[in-house]
């Protein structure tokens, strides 16, 4: 089969002999006469005698850019999407073939359901090109890829045809791809159950809220809860958001969507966990029965909460949720959720804060992201900033009276509903890519999905975190 796919090189700055010593005097002559340097993102076609082609040359530059933020092999994700139709193969000069071909796998993808015509049309018709996937990391390579691209499929679909029912809908499909349990109590059963919280926020959509909660694995285990904040579109509530703070609020659902492809990962790959996933899907809408500020809600775990902000919502599901994950005392407890602008400032779009208290556990993450382009930046909960979240007349409140430390005092709010937990992590991410990058276009991403699939690994090898 290596007789008839192209190989594609990897070229490591002007000085790089790995790759050009493998080519003919002719192809190098060739190299030398389009100035090719190596440089990252560039690309070379090499023809054959009969005008075919024959090998690419890709540079990955000489490291440090940052961009993204990894191994080089992560490059090659940019560029898939470039080279005309054929078969590839990785070629010379790769020191990580696995990270290379997820990257190429990555960054191949496109969210173009809603394109009818024209262009976009014939670019959907376009055969793509293929790379053959490295022999012993083929398994690996598709279910991280093949996770993520739906999650960015369930980010980037509007809200108009994704709400807490169609969340509920791709959280079953996850389950029945791996033959998971599924458990959804929707409505006023939230109520009579004792999600009060949850309840509460997704009362006023016409959409009814739910909790949805997938088990998957041994029973006896290491246990690894993921709970991930479905708020499927957030107006803001009654402290309504303006206009354009409303733009993308689409992806508001994004932890939910990254803890479904960590899911989805970790089953495929069969990691011997007892596994559960917990979102809280709801929209935040207003209408004559939504949650004011002010109002004082009594949570699912007895705390009282004072109602500061109803745009502050995302913690408020995610407490009932947290809640009810402790009460089987998992050995790592974790949330994803798209929850503070405060982390957005302190760290931008691209490196999600952190907050955990163990340190071994802290160095197994960072490691994690590092090594496959998905960092994440430790944050603390600091218990100085707990006096901030104090009500006058509740238990505590959803909101701190001043502008400063968002992200670490909506982390310490959620804390607060994880005591049950042996280890807890939460994610304060983003879930978007502003700009098309090499491991993927502008759109959804789940963000820190691929770090934790690298940490539960490591729990499932040692049976405990």
């Amino acid at each position: 089969a290596s007789g008839q796919t192209i190989p594609i090189h990897a070229v490591r700055g002007a000085d790089d002999e790995t790759a050009l010593s493998a080519l003919t005097s002719g192809e190098r002559r060739w190299v030398e006469a389009n100035a090719f340097k190596g440089s990252a993102k560039s690309h070379l076609a090499l023809a054959d005698g009969e005008g075919g082609l024959a090998a690419v040359l890709v540079g990955l530059g000489t490291g440090g850019r940052g961009e993204p933020c990894g191994p080089d092999e992560l490059m090659l994700g940019d560029l898939g999407r470039k080279l005309p139709p054929a078969t590839y193969r990785l070629g010379e000069g790769w020191r990580a073939p696995d990270v290379a071909a997820l990257a190429w796998g990555l960054g191949a993808y496109r969210f173009q359901a809603y394109k009818g015509a024209g262009k976009e049309a014939a670019d959907r018709q376009r055969e793509p090109a293929r790379l053959v996937l490295p022999d012993g990391s083929a398994d690996r390579v598709r279910a991280v890829a093949n996770a993520v691209w739906r999650a960015r499929d369930v980010i980037n679909t509007p809200a108009n045809d994704l709400g807490p029912a169609e969340l509920e809908a791709a959280a079953r499909a996850l389950a029945a791809r791996h033959g998971a349990d599924v458990t959804v109590t929707t409505g006023d059963d939230l109520v009579a159950r004792n999600f009060p919280l949850i309840h509460a926020v997704g009362r006023a959509s016409t959409r009814a809220p739910r909790l949805i909660d997938v088990t998957w694995g041994r029973a006896d285990a290491p246990r690894i809860t993921i709970v991930g904040k479905g708020v499927c579109f957030d107006t803001g509530g009654l402290d309504l958001k303006p206009a354009a703070g409303m733009l993308l609020m689409k992806k508001d659902m994004g932890g939910a969507a990254a803890a479904m492809a960590l899911a989805d990962m970790v089953m495929e790959l069969r990691l011997d966990v007892r596994l559960r996933l917990l979102i809280p899907a709801v929209e935040n809408a207003v209408s004559g029965n939504a949650f004011r500020p002010g109002d004082i809600i009594k949570s699912r775990q007895g705390l009282t909460v004072e109602i500061g902000n109803t745009d502050a919502e995302g913690r408020l599901v995610l407490a009932d949720a947290l809640s009810l994950a402790g009460e089987e005392a998992p050995e790592l407890m974790m949330t994803f959720a798209t929850l503070t602008g405060a982390a957005r400032v302190a760290l931008g779009p691209e490196l999600p804060p952190c907050f955990v208290d163990n340190d071994d556990l802290w160095s197994m993450i960072e490691e994690a992201g590092l090594s496959c382009g998905d960092p994440v930046w430790r944050m603390p909960f600091w218990p100085g900033y707990d006096r901030l979240l104090e009500s006058a007349n509740a238990d505590l409140g959803n909101v701190s009276d001043g502008p400063f430390a968002g992200a670490v005092t909506a982390a310490l709010f959620l804390k607060r509903f994880a005591g049950g937990a042996r280890n807890y992590v939460h994610f304060d991410i983003y879930g978007w890519r502003q700009a098309a990058r090499p491991l993927g276009p502008k759109g959804g991403e789940p963000h820190a999905a691929r770090t934790m699939l690298g940490v539960v690994e490591r729990i499932a090898a040692k049976g405990s975190v």
